[in-house]
């Protein structure tokens, strides 16, 4: 059967570019030139490189994916007008009314969860009344989620500089935290194949697990405190956080949406839903490219932290039990391509084997810091 892709463009990149696209470009480089204008002397060489770095990947970035180049300037401009509306006192946070209610980083993150529960209430509305309209609006909400999560985080970068700029640091250092960046990254990967496999009737699956992680931030929230922004431990001191954290939450969420999406492959093999799911074929693609792709990424996270052990630990592997695990999780995805590769498998087996993989995925995110002590302790509950 054919796999129900959507109109992309086969030409070059290059070639595909319009004047909007050299526009954006144009957008990102002055950004990245002005904030080195203003944080240079802050920086060392190795934050530069990533600042140059990191401009250049969004460009790459939004040249790739069109939807880019709106949602990432409007989730800074969000974030503008929250550091414009701060006047430089954190204490404006609790009095102002648009900080309070709607662009503190605290209030983005919340409209970010409230988004994403309608969402996935819209997916799965759509799914079950075969209604586009009702998908529509899902994948409506999903953007808007992923606009305020993202603004949230850039807000609440600027809010820890404002506590002290010794304690300001990039928000991937605990548990909050990567919790917001994975349902973050993980929207937006779905989003990218909602639209390349014209299929949103996979949403109502893979926000279930966003949900399950809203969830999971909420609790963190009231019962836990902690959204309260704290200084960095020593062992995160370090520019390799702002590498390492990221590509290890790009494939922690595509490893999620596989998990999900082989649900719905074992339910439409069985015939459940099998009119209102797309066919088992492109399930099963698109599972197998969010493997591929979140493989990848864990494998460079996996050898940027082996690095940042010998810079903050002096040896690239200790057998710690978070760096065990992440080894699980490596292999048990390797055998995962290698199966489907060279051996040619497909079907029920590959998607119960990325079910399994999500549970083995979650103990290496979270069990470890919850029962195992180790170097990586800082992340326990």
């Amino acid at each position: 059967m054919e796999l129900a892709h959507a109109s992309f463009s086969q030409q070059p990149l290059l070639k595909r570019l319009n004047l909007a696209d050299w526009l954006y470009a144009l957008l990102v480089l002055a950004a990245a030139g002005y904030s080195y204008a203003l944080y240079n002397h802050y920086m060392d060489v190795y934050e530069q490189a990533i600042l140059a770095g990191s401009a250049l990947g969004l460009i790459g970035l939004g040249w790739f994916w069109k939807p880019w180049r709106w949602f990432f300037p409007l989730a800074g401009c969000i974030s503008l007008l929250a550091i414009q509306v701060y006047q430089h006192e954190l204490a404006r946070g609790q009095t102002a009314f648009l900080l309070k209610y709607m662009l503190s980083s605290q209030s983005s993150i919340m409209w970010m969860c409230t988004l994403f529960f309608l969402a996935a209430f819209a997916y799965w509305c759509g799914l079950l009344t075969r209604s586009d309209t009702l998908n529509r609006m899902g994948s409506g909400l999903t953007w808007a989620a992923a606009v305020m999560g993202l603004a949230g985080l850039f807000t609440r970068w600027y809010e820890s500089y404002l506590i002290s700029p010794d304690i300001g640091h990039i928000p991937v250092s605990n548990l909050y935290e990567v919790f917001v960046l994975f349902t973050l990254i993980t929207a937006l990967m779905y989003l990218y194949y909602e639209a390349k496999y014209a299929a949103r009737q996979m949403g109502g699956f893979v926000l279930l697990v966003i949900c399950a992680s809203v969830g999971f931030i909420l609790w963190y929230t009231f019962d836990r405190q902690a959204h309260e922004i704290q200084p960095l431990i020593p062992a995160l001191q370090s520019w390799w956080m702002k590498i390492h954290v990221p590509a290890n939450f790009v494939g922690y969420g595509a490893f999620a949406i596989a998990a999900m999406l082989g649900v719905a492959e074992l339910l439409a093999l069985k015939g459940w839903l099998r009119d209102k799911l797309p066919p088992a074929e492109v399930l099963d693609e698109v599972m197998y490219k969010a493997i591929a792709v979140g493989f990848l990424f864990f494998t460079i996270a996996t050898i940027l932290g082996a690095m940042w052990a010998a810079d903050a630990w002096g040896g690239y592997w200790s057998w710690d039990p978070k760096e065990t695990w992440a080894l699980i999780v490596w292999l048990n995805y390797a055998a995962w391509l290698h199966i489907r590769l060279v051996k040619g498998w497909r079907g029920a087996p590959l998607a119960w084997w990325a079910v399994g993989g999500l549970l083995v995925t979650s103990f290496a995110f979270l069990g470890v810091n919850m029962f195992l002590a180790g170097l990586h302790s800082y992340g326990g509950l």
